[in-house]
């Protein structure tokens, strides 16, 4: 089953599809991918507060599912 990352897509939501994008986030600053309030917070969201554009990172991630 093929499932498609959004910028709507909750941080808790990613991690459930696919723990292994974490490198990514950190790679990026996203440090507290385990704190109770990042867990509902939309990758545009996290993108935003950490100056990354939100369409390159929805695209690294879909990416990065796709060729697993």
């Amino acid at each position: 089953m093929s499932v498609e990352v959004t910028k709507d897509t909750r941080i808790g939501e990613l991690l459930e599809i696919d723990a292994d994008v974490t490198p990514i986030l950190l790679n990026i600053g996203m440090h507290c991918l385990g704190c109770p309030a990042s867990q509902m917070e939309t990758l545009e969201e996290a993108a935003a507060v950490h100056g990354i554009n939100a369409d390159e990172l929805v695209t690294e991630i879909n990416n990065f599912i796709a060729k697993k």
